[in-house]
């Protein structure tokens, strides 16, 4: 990495100062007196998406029905905002449904299974979720998910190894689902590695794109997967249950969608009623309902300052910082038993920190004690997200510290020990 870092608090101060994202924090509705490292799940709220919220509130409140006129096409032009993101051509992505809705909807449209090749493959580390859509789809049609969804497992229960995917590759393979970024160990998947060999054997891939989006660049104009999908309320910021993506690759646009709805309907033909489906021939055409604006409006916001910023800028200071945490926990926190579980080397980090410890569900309950709000992952994994835009290395330090007096001090322990369902 080529970093050096010192461990005092007034060099996390120097480091702060010569921040070129600072004045962005500003942007942000950052709690005084609070350390918000969860970013990674649900973004703070910005200032930005405050004020396209209140728009379209605006607009409908003076419009009525006419707000159609001016956002009949929303969906698409947040998608063409979307597109830098992932370097993708904007009538590929659409913001539309959400995360699982949009696997259903791409599965359904493009597994055709036959009987020499009927399975998809996945791996165990994914959010339950995708899993879930899998077999579900699988049983659609008739298989038994037992046999039709084939596993690769990890050798370490914390990362995925893209040889041991590629090496399932097999003839009976007939789609591919993978995360970027795996939520909980924070690696980086080599989606043009295993892109490329999924389709030297006629396999098609998706991604999902969950904690990557906004985290990481990518280049889907060189990557070519055939599908992807991502939620749009933890690095993007688009608030809680926000609308979320999907892309699919224009050489599949000709494809009828698997979940047909009146809202990807040709354009010159929606509001003809017909009950024959006329799909449109582009991202747009994998919309199912009717567009829910007031969910959809934050995201507006909050791309334009993804867009007027970029990724590479925003990518920069991710690495830096979080390369800070994981020096800062190597230096004060390795004697008291917490270690680093995720990758080190920048290409194969994505944008949180996975800091483990035998008593992790009782520090992160410590830690919220202290005002400092972290994520906790079954069984051991404290998940720390330094966000580009609003968090400061400042923030960093004091985060450190914090922890380093939980285990020394036992400070912030005013708490019970009964498990919630959300800490």
């Amino acid at each position: 990495m080529g970093r050096k870092f010192q461990k005092d608090r007034a060099y996390a101060q120097e480091l702060d100062k010569m921040d070129p994202l600072k004045k962005v924090r500003d942007r942000f509705y950052v709690q005084p007196a609070e350390i918000y490292m969860d970013g990674n799940s649900l973004g703070l709220a910005s200032k930005d998406a405050e004020e396209a919220l209140r728009r379209m509130m605006e607009t409908w409140k003076k419009e009525g029905i006419k707000l159609w006129d001016a956002l009949f096409h929303y969906a698409g032009k947040l998608g063409e905002m979307s597109a830098p993101l992932i370097n993708a051509n904007p009538d590929e992505v659409v913001i539309t449904g959400s995360t699982t809705i949009n696997i259903h909807q791409c599965i359904s449209t493009l597994y055709k299974p036959t009987k020499e090749r009927y399975k998809i493959l996945v791996d165990d580390l994914n959010f339950p979720t995708d899993r879930y859509a899998v077999d579900s789809q699988v049983r659609l049609h008739g298989y038994d998910p037992k046999d039709a969804v084939k596993v690769v497992t990890s050798s370490d229960g914390r990362l995925i190894d893209e040889a041991t995917v590629i090496e399932a590759m097999t003839d009976d393979v007939a789609m591919i689902l993978l995360p970027t970024v795996l939520y909980r160990s924070s690696q980086i998947v080599d989606m043009k590695r295993v892109t490329d060999a999924a389709h030297q054997r006629g396999i098609l891939i998706g991604w999902d794109l969950c904690h990557a989006i906004g985290a990481i660049p990518m280049d889907f104009k060189d990557i070519q997967p055939d599908f992807a999908v991502w939620c749009t309320y933890k690095y993007l910021s688009a608030g809680p249950g926000s609308i979320a993506g999907l892309y699919m690759n224009c050489k599949h646009f000709k494809e009828t969608p698997g979940l047909a709805g009146w809202w990807g309907n040709k354009d010159e033909t929606q509001f003809e009623l017909k009950h024959e489906f006329e799909h449109q021939h582009d991202a747009s055409g994998w919309q199912i309902g009717s567009p829910s604006f007031l969910a959809m409006a934050p995201l507006e916001g909050t791309l334009t300052i993804f867009n007027e910023i970029g990724m590479t800028k925003i990518r920069e200071k991710s690495l830096n910082i979080t390369a800070y945490l994981m020096y800062l926990i190597d230096e004060k926190l390795s004697q008291y038993g917490y270690t680093v579980g995720n990758p080190r080397e920048d290409s194969k980090r994505g944008g949180h920190v996975c800091l483990e410890h035998d008593e992790a569900y009782r520090i992160c309950k410590a830690l919220k004690t202290a005002n400092i709000i972290p994520d906790f992952r079954e069984p051991n994994v404290i998940r720390l997200a330094p966000i580009a835009l609003y968090n400061t290395y400042e923030e960093v330090y004091k985060l450190v510290e914090t922890l380093k007096d939980i285990i020394v001090n036992k400070k912030y322990e005013a708490f019970s020990n009964e498990r919630t369902l959300v800490v």
